[in-house]
Order: structure tokens, then sequence, then C-alpha cells
């Protein structure tokens, strides 16, 4: 019986070793089948996840961010114990005690799963094997995937310490709001550093890694509340927190920027502009996408926030000035369904869903409305973002007498009496609210519009090239592409300049005479004949004259007489263009550049003429604080140095390239100050320290342009429609360009200070008669007298006329009105008398009319 009994549960004990072996046999199997080719685990050690690329202006305040992913890198000891405390009680409480699984909770997982015969399965996932499943596997509920992380949990487990996979952990997961990371998630749903965060706030983010949409803080309020509070009791269970802590942390309330009970963290960015946009645009470019965009760049950019508003207001000034006085009023484009404005819950929501401009202000914030009902002579409107009262709001027929309807088809129709002459129940509008000149306070709404007319807007330090402010446009919002850098305009006259800097290098003095008078020119497309913007022609003057009246047929003989080759060279070396073509129309300015290349440009004729490369950074860092570019290369002489002298500044030494003579920089200086205090620009630019520029209108006033520079700022505008079209009669650029110029000077020059123009070495001043060019002695004064710097060793020889090797043009009066053209009477089909003009010729077609 005994050994009945013996063989019996020898058996037993030889059935389960062999089991048990075959067992151990089958999952090692497995295990090795599974662990052949699985990615490596080692790589995450040098884990450097997408990070958010920031831009802080110069005085260190963030006005912008870019990523795919937000997410703000925490390493793992600057990440609190409460918030790593939290993450452990609500997703692996035994994180600490495993080696990268947990078999009980799996165990457990699998005996649920059984038992409800597949309706509830749930995870028994580490903190581990979550990081494997996010960094290198895919997320796939499959038993096959669950057999790879568990190997890869295990060998990371011998690889990373604790608190570097718990970092890992923290930083790559996705916490809803495009938050990825607890840093970030920190900042998107309570606008606070994790520093700052309560017991219950930290319990709330470790509620969301299983479902961020299904514990969403407004439409899942209640769901989140009860997964928050049960991770607050694992917590007090696990011991990371008292039981009165427990106690007072349920009674907190579920608050989040999502629900208003915090002010968001976009709330302190300003809106984003043409600025920081053109950064991300050239930096993609230099950077490549990926990285700009992950990389967690540190941007330090060039702008001058105090001067930034002040050129966008100056530019949004001039453009609304000349869309009002158009007195066009163009077509809503954006219309709400009259069924949506029945309710102020429906038409707010409807109108906060439009793509309307919210980011202009001139004369205060333009606010999007709405139309709700036109009356006998006003319209009643809802204003975003302001409270209704018991009267409401409205347009006054007052408010739109300065204006005629245009419709799509183009028509238009008479002058407006009545708001209901211009707009429709349902138009999508913007107003403004007006105020009394004497108290401020409110008078009523102004109905506005984004105007169609567009314009582009550069200031830039004369030295470093550094950009101070740029406005691409009336509005970002409305309209993204940026006219100061992106589009391509012809300059006009503002190109001359660089004619007249090619003639003084080549041996002319500003006291060189040429000729004013008519030119013929044949061309493949027939006879071109240029001519002044008056129309009228004034025999030889002095080149400063020239240019203060910004003479075409001076500029065309003085463009011949030197060679357009040279005038390309002198283009091409200042950046203006990369490849300018050797037209004799492109010495007035025909061929486009950008406003951008043109103020860099100007800006080496204000610093004596070295070369300038504009930036709007100065700086950028990597995300672990390495400089990986600098735009100033100057090198600091004294900068090493542990002390220095009391009063003195360190020694600078300059390493940039010279690109023209410093005389001739100081000489074209003084020339365009002549365009500033008595040509062209002498009506609307008028700054207290001494200012040089020049204007540019092209033909038919499709464009206009000033740019001008004191000693140490460079500022350039330039006004005209998208599709290039003439801005009608009286449009030039010192009326249109200057006022923005002036506005914004104004301020630049009492923050940034400016003082006459360095006179460089080797020259000497003679007076001479600015209309003749005649040498007149050193004690002569007047109107007419100026004095001009010449170089030492070089006697100027006057008297001397050029003509550019061109003959007159036959039967052109020489200081008179060019006479009409000739015409003919006709007999039409209709058996009718008609009287035509001559056939259109280059002449009438060509930039002759540049000026």
């Amino acid at each position: 019986m005994f050994r009945f009994i013996l063989s019996f549960f020898g058996g037993i004990f030889t059935t389960v070793t062999m089991a048990v072996f075959m067992v151990a046999l089958t999952v090692g199997a497995v295990f090795w089948m599974y662990g052949r080719d699985l990615p490596s685990h080692e790589s995450l050690a040098q884990y450097a996840p997408p990070t958010i690329s920031r831009i802080y202006s110069g005085q260190g305040q963030i006005i912008d961010e870019f990523a795919k992913e937000r997410r703000l890198f925490a390493p793992a000891e600057t990440i609190p114990d409460l918030v790593k405390q939290a993450f452990i009680s609500a997703e692996d409480k035994n994180f600490y005690q495993h080696d990268g699984y947990d078999l009980r909770g799996i165990a457990a997982a699998a005996y649920d799963a059984v038992m409800s015969r597949g309706q509830d399965v749930r995870g028994a996932s580490t903190i581990t094997q979550q990081v494997m499943k996010n960094f290198l596997l895919s997320g796939d509920r499959r038993a096959e995937r669950k057999i790879k992380e568990i190997i890869l949990a295990s060998r990371i487990e011998e690889t990373l310490t604790k608190e570097q996979i718990l970092e890992l952990y923290l930083n790559e997961i996705f916490l809803g709001q495009n938050s990825y990371g607890v840093a970030a998630a920190s900042q998107t749903y309570f606008n606070k550093p994790l520093s700052d965060l309560e017991p219950h706030e930290a319990a709330f983010l470790a509620s969301l890694p299983k479902a961020p949409s299904d514990y969403h803080p407004v439409r899942q309020k209640e769901r989140l509340l009860a997964r928050r509070n049960f991770v607050l009791k694992e917590m007090m269970e696990n011991g990371y927190i008292s039981q009165e802590t427990l106690l007072s942390e349920l009674n907190a309330p579920l608050r989040s920027v999502q629900n208003g009970d915090f002010e968001s963290f976009k709330a302190e960015l300003p809106p984003r502009d043409y600025f920081t946009d053109e950064i991300r645009r050239q930096l993609t470019e230099d950077f490549g996408e990926g990285e700009f965009f992950t990389g967690g760049l540190t941007v330090r950019a060039t702008i001058d926030q105090e001067m930034q508003p002040i050129a966008a207001e100056a530019l949004r000034r001039e453009l609304e000035k000349y869309d009002r006085s158009r007195g066009i009023w163009r077509e809503a484009r954006v219309k709400l369904d009259p069924a949506q404005l029945e309710t102020e819950e429906s038409w707010r929501a409807a109108l906060a869903a439009t793509e309307m401009a919210r980011d202009i202000e001139l004369d205060g914030p333009w606010y999007p409305a709405v139309v709700l009902e036109v009356g006998s002579n006003d319209a009643r409107i809802g204003i975003e973002g302001v409270r209704e009262d018991e009267d409401g709001h409205f347009i006054a027929a007052q408010d739109v007498t300065w204006a005629r309807k245009r419709s799509q088809d183009g028509t238009t129709g008479n002058t407006a009496k009545v708001a209901g002459d211009l707009l429709e129940v349902g138009d999508v509008v913007h107003v403004r609210a007006t105020t009394s000149d004497d108290d401020g306070s409110f008078v009523r709404w102004s109905l506005r519009q984004v105007p169609e007319v567009q314009g582009g807007f550069v200031a830039m330090d004369v030295n470093t090239g550094r950009v101070i402010s740029m406005q691409g446009g009336f509005s970002y919002q409305s309209s993204v592409f940026n006219r100061a850098t992106q589009a391509k305009r012809q300059p006009g006259s503002s190109f001359k300049p660089f004619v007249y800097a090619a003639a003084l290098d080549s041996g002319y003095s500003p006291a060189t005479i040429v000729v004013d008078a008519p030119i013929e020119v044949n061309t493949p497309q027939g006879l071109w004949r240029p001519r002044n913007s008056t129309r009228e022609f004034y025999g030889p003057t002095p080149l400063r004259t020239g240019i203060e009246k910004s003479r075409n047929l001076m500029t065309i003989r003085l463009a011949q007489q030197i060679g357009m080759d040279v005038v390309a060279d002198y283009a091409e070396r200042f950046g203006v263009y990369d490849n300018m073509g050797t037209f004799l129309a492109n010495s007035l300015g025909s061929e486009e550049t950008t406003l951008y290349q043109m103020v860099a440009a100007y800006a080496m004729f204000a610093n004596g003429g070295e070369r300038v490369r504009p930036t709007l950074v100065d700086r950028v860092q990597d995300r672990y604080g390495k400089t990986i570019y600098r735009h100033d290369r100057r090198q600091c002489e004294d900068c090493a140095r542990p002390l220095l002298q009391a009063g003195l500044a360190p020694n600078i030494v300059s390493n940039r390239e010279r690109v023209m003579d410093p005389i001739t920089a100081y000489q074209l200086t003084s020339m365009m100050r002549g365009v500033v205090d008595r040509g062209t620009a002498a009506r609307t630019v008028n700054l207290p320290v001494p200012t040089a520029g020049k204007t540019g209108t092209t033909n038919d006033a499709k464009d206009v342009w000033f740019v001008g520079f004191t000693s140490n700022i460079v500022a350039g505008c330039y006004i005209g429609y998208d599709q290039p079209r003439s801005l009608g009669r009286g449009a030039a650029g010192g009326s249109m360009c200057g006022p923005v110029f002036q506005a914004f000077m104004q301020e630049a020059t009492m923050k940034y200070g400016g003082g006459p123009f360095e006179v460089p070495p080797g020259g000497s001043f003679i007076k001479i008669d600015r209309f003749t060019g005649a040498r007149l002695s050193n004690d002569a004064s007047g109107e007419t007298v100026v004095a001009e710097y010449f170089r030492d060793g070089e006697q100027p020889i006057f008297g001397i006329t050029y003509d550019g090797g061109f003959a007159m043009g036959q039967n052109l009066p020489l200081v008179a009105e060019v006479g009409a053209r000739q015409t003919e009477q006709v007999t039409t089909s209709t058996g009718e008398t008609a009287t035509v003009g001559p056939k259109a010729d280059f002449g009438t077609l060509s930039s002759g009319g540049l000026y």
C-alpha cells in the first residue's frame, strides 16, 4: 500500500515537474523567439523628445512659440515628487519594486478578463512597459506586443535608473489639449509651473493618460472629478499624502483654464504677427522644418516691442486713410445665416467661429460684429466680446455717408445715406468705438473695413542690420503674406541712389552738370521717350538737384554715360538684386525687388559704406542652451577682461566688408538730405535730427515708396495693391509713404537719438550753387548755396556738361510741357465721327514714367 501511495505521488510530482519544465521551456522559447529582432532599447538613453521652439524679445519676453507637439521637456530632477507620486499611484504603484513588469497585475487583469468573458479587458502595463510601447512598439492589444513589451521593459530596467525611466514617461505622454508631457499640461490646464501644483492638481493630470478625451475638464467634468478623487485616495494609501490632506483635497473644486478658472497662458502671448512668422520662415530654411518645430530652439529676436506697435499703426493709418478717401464700401466677405441670429447665444457662437481679423489696433481695437437688424436709418449690431446693453449697439446713418457700395460684380451705387445702403442682415463687419476728443467718453460705434490697398514697412539699425520693426500688411490675421520680405515690387526712383553712387565712384561729383533734356531710344518694341514726372525739361543741372527733384532724364543720361553694367554691379553689390538686367529702363527702378533688400542697402549708405546683413534674430540656442547661431560677428577686444575702466566702453572691432568708398557714401547721403530738406519728401518728412532719403513712384503710381535714414536707424515703406494697379492721380511716395516714415521715426529718434552724419577724412568742403553747379566763395550764403564735400587731390572741374551720348529728341520743347499727341478723325461702323489718339507705343507702356 505504501509503495502504491509513493508511486502515485511520485507520478504526480513527475507530471507537475515535467509540466513546469515544459511551460518554462515554452515560455523561454517564446521569449527567445520574440526577443531576437526587437528594436534597440539603448537609444532611449539619448532620448531627445520633440519640444517647443520659442521666440523671445530682446527684453526676454516670450512673443511666440512653434511646435508640432506642444511639449516642454522637464528633467527628472525638476519634476516635483508630488507629481511623480500622483502618476505612480494612478498607473503603477509598484513602480519602484518591480523589474519592469508586474506579474500580479498581469494575473489580476487576466482573471478579470476571463470572469467577465472578455467584457472587462484592462491593461496591466507598468510605467516601464508604457515607455516601451510609446517609444519602440505599436499600440495594438495583441499578445505578441505584450510579450515584446515585457522583454524590452526588463532590458531597459537594466540600462536606465527608475528616475530616468520616469523622466521618459512623464515627458512623452499625451495629456490632451495638444499637450505632451506634464510640464506642458500643467501650463495648459492651470497656467502654472510644475512646482506650483497642489496635490489635487497633480492628481488631475495623473487622471488623464488613460484617455484624455474621456476626461475632458468641461464635457466630462464629473467623470474627471471621480477619477481625480480615486487618484488622491491611492496617493494616501501609498503613503504619499496624509489623511488630513486627502480630506481637504477631495473637497477642492475641479478648476482649470478650460473652465475659465485660470487665465490661459496664450493670453500672455501677443498675437502672431509678420515679425515672428518671418523668423519661422527664415529659420525653417536655415535649420530645416523638422528641427525648428521639434528641436526646442530658443530664439532671441531683434524686435523692439515698443516700436513695433508704432510701425504697425503708422502703416495702418495711411492705408486706411487712402482706402476711405476712395469712398468705396466693399460687400461683406463673411455672412451669417439669419437663422443663426435668433438668440444672443447662437449669434455669438457663430460670430466667434468666423475667420475675421482680431489683431487690428487703430484708434482702439477693431471688433468683429454682425448686423442683426437694419432699420430705416441705423443698423443694430452684435459685437464680439462686448456685452449687450438695454438699447443695443448701432451703426448710425451718419457713419456711412463716406462710402458707396461696390458689389461683387464691380458695380457701385450712390453715396450711402442710411446704414441699409451699405449693410444687410447677417453681414460680418469690423467696428471700433469712437470717443470724444474732450474727455474720451464713448460716442458711437464706427463702421470699418480692412483696406484693399496694402503695403510694407521695415526699420533696422544701420550698423548691425538688426530689424527693430516690421509690418507686412494691414493685418496678419487678414493676410499672412509678408509684403516687406516676400512681395517683389518696382522700387521706382528709390533705386536712383545706386545710379548716383556708381557715378560718384566713377569720377563724377555732386556738382557735375548733366543735361536734363528729351531723350529718344529705339527699342525692339518701338520708340521710347521717357519723361520727368512734371513733364518738363530743365536743361543743364547739377547731380545734387537731379536727385533732389528726382529727374528721370538726368538719371538715364547718367546711367548711359557710366554704363548699365556698372550700375547693375553696384545694385548687386548692395544686395538689391541677385542678377540685375542691364536695360536702360532699370536705372529708373523698373526691375522688381523687396522692401527688405532696399532698406538693408540704404543702411550701407548711412553707415559709411560697410556691409550690412539684415537679421531678425540675434541668437539661436539649442535645447541644451548651446549657441548654434549668432548674428553679430564683430570682435570685442575687451570683453574677456575682468575689469574695465569706469566710463570706458569695450573696444569692438568691426570686421565687415566695405562695399563703397566712405567719401562716396557721405556725398550721396548729403545729396539725399536735400531730398528731405527741399526735395520730393520735404512736405511730409521733418525730423529733429539730420535725415536723408529718397522717394519712389512707379508708372501710373502702381507702387509708391520712401526709404530714409538718420545716423543710426534706416526705415522704408511701400504702398500698392497686391495685384498692381494705379493708386490714382496724386499718389506719390512722398505724400503716402512719407507720413508713415515720419510717424515712426518721430518716436524712434526720441528713443534712439540721432546726430550729424559722420564726415570721413580725406576731403574738404567747397561751396557751390545747387542750381547751376558754379563754384562760390567760402563766405557765400543763401538758399541756393550748398557746401559739397570733395576728395583731397581731386581738383573739381566746373562747367563741363554731360549728355550721356544722347541726341536731343527732335521737335520736343526743352523747358515746357510736352504738347498733346496727334489725333485723327475716323468714321465708326454706325456712320458717326469720333476722335481717336495714336497707337500706344513703348513709351506709354514701359517704365519711362517711373519717378
